[in-house]
């Protein structure tokens, strides 16, 4: 029970020094030009870069280049006319009440 308390307490500390980490970095560009050569530069990603420009929780939504091919399995074949009788012509019978 004690190993993996301290195995726990020593991964929060991990991570939170580096979340800090990049916190400052993100803070100081020219620390993180240091850090970084090519920090300068636009098509540069890092933890810092996301968390400087606010890009953590999501990234953005993938572009769609070209449409797929149109699938020719479901094709509607040509319809034809057909004449149904309609079942309420029948009803006409009760339209007149008796004489009064």
């Amino acid at each position: 029970m004690r190993n993996s308390t301290t195995t726990r307490a020593s991964v929060t500390v991990l991570a939170s020094a580096a979340f800090l980490w990049a916190l400052t970095l993100s803070a100081s560009p020219q620390l993180h030009e240091r850090v970084h050569k090519d920090a300068n530069r636009v098509e540069h990603t890092c933890a810092v870069t996301f968390i400087a420009s606010g890009n953590v929780d999501h990234s953005p939504a993938a572009l769609i280049i070209s449409r797929p091919a149109p699938i020719d399995e479901f094709t509607i074949p040509d319809l034809k006319p057909r004449w149904i009788e309609s079942l309420f012509l029948l009803a006409a019978v009760f339209e007149h009440a008796p004489p009064a």
